[in-house]
């Protein structure tokens, strides 16, 4: 079977259910824009695979910068019991007057490597980097009006040289044009300098891994949510004290990931973020990185209305996720096809808003993960 003879999705498909002697009738039912999706984004299509989607919520997110408002979390799984779960730690936030929620653009990372004859060679590249970093920009910028590349960082290494640079892709997640941006750059570099790119993506990026180094810098969007949980909410909604719900985050999210050598201080990061991602048509291969991130809490009364840190009878709980690494975007991708447009549009956030939306849409996911943790732990 060549699949270069087979033209369109249902071609391919009939051809492939003779030739595996199967029936692939729910891969060929699907209510998607074939021609867009199978020219844009995905290469030999023969359907579309359904996963159902719930809601969560409401969720109600507030920050310095807009307005309380409240939010329905759709989220796209196979495991039974995770949105119900969403749902309890949404109730138990939104009774406790809403998550605070905030965040930053650290921006898209492509991170070339080149090869240099030795020592003096690598010095001079990393000196050719500072002091043309501007035309570095200007050869950047030509490649789209929605990028700007902000910073870079630079390594050394024997006959290599890693360079990270960090562009702003507004509301798009950005890696086509990040990529895009750093070959021109790459390229420039190789015409000035002599050094020779190996490759415009030598994992200096990090692209698709857990690493500390998007810990450390950020990656994409920083994002945080907290919330302080008073005592009647946990006893009501969640069925806990605040001593025990702290003793259980310090011994598992805490002392647990450090026993097991775990890059992730949390409990289930990577649940909320997978089923929000797959339902709001995000590029599944950053769910690894994206989930790297801390909750942490703190066990606080109010006494005369200030919070003190004492461990007595009628205590509220203060609880925060931090995710340094959300590579999330509202434009472009997966994004367009008509199911997570949808979701997008139903968070508010679709399409292009110069950079807004994505930022946003950042601070939402933070706020449904500090459910999905209040909730399991």
């Amino acid at each position: 079977m060549n699949l270069r003879d087979y033209k369109t999705v249902a071609d391919r498909r009939k051809a492939l259910e003779k030739e595996a002697d199967v029936l692939l009738s729910n891969i060929a039912s699907f209510s998607l824009d074939e021609a867009v999706a199978s020219s844009r984004n995905c290469e030999n299509m023969i359907g579309a695979a359904q996963v159902p989607m719930g809601i969560a919520g409401p969720l109600k997110v507030k920050s310095q910068k807009s307005k309380v408002k409240s939010y329905f979390i759709p989220l796209a799984t196979t495991e039974g019991a995770l949105v119900a779960s969403v749902n309890r730690g949404c109730k138990a936030v939104t009774e406790s007057g809403g998550a605070m929620v905030d965040s930053y653009r650290v921006g898209a990372t492509r991170g070339a490597v080149f090869h240099v004859s030795g020592l003096v060679e690598n010095d001079k590249l990393n000196t050719f980097l500072e002091e043309n970093f501007d035309q570095l920009q200007a050869v950047a910028a030509k490649t789209s009006a929605h990028l700007k590349l902000t910073k870079y960082f630079s390594r050394g290494l024997g006959r290599q040289r890693y360079i990270r640079f960090v562009f702003d892709t507004q509301d798009a997640m950005g890696m086509n044009m990040a990529t895009i941006a750093t070959t021109s750059v790459c390229q420039y570099i190789e015409a000035k300098t002599g050094a020779r790119c190996i490759s415009i993506a030598g994992n200096y990026d990090v692209d698709k891994k857990p690493s500390w180094l998007n810990v450390i810098e950020g990656r994409g969007i920083k994002s945080w949510a907290e919330v302080t949980l008073p005592s009647s909410v946990l006893r009501s909604v969640l069925k806990i004290t605040a001593s025990k719900m702290y003793e259980v985050w310090l011994a598992k999210c805490m002392i647990g990931s450090a026993v097991s050598g775990s890059m992730g201080y949390n409990a289930q990061f990577a649940n909320i973020i997978a089923a929000l991602f797959l339902a709001t048509g995000q590029d599944l291969g950053h769910v690894g990185e994206c989930s790297v991130g801390i909750t942490t809490m703190e066990v606080v009364k109010k006494e005369k209305g200030i919070r003190k840190k004492e461990n007595v009878a009628d205590e509220d709980l203060y609880v925060n996720v931090y995710l340094p690494d959300l590579m999330v975007g509202t434009v472009g991708g997966g994004t367009g096809l008509g199911t997570q447009k949808e979701a997008l549009s139903l968070l508010g956030v679709a399409g292009s808003n110069n950079g807004k939306n994505a930022l946003r849409f950042a601070e939402i996911i933070a706020a449904a993960v500090l459910a999905g943790e209040i909730s399991l732990l």
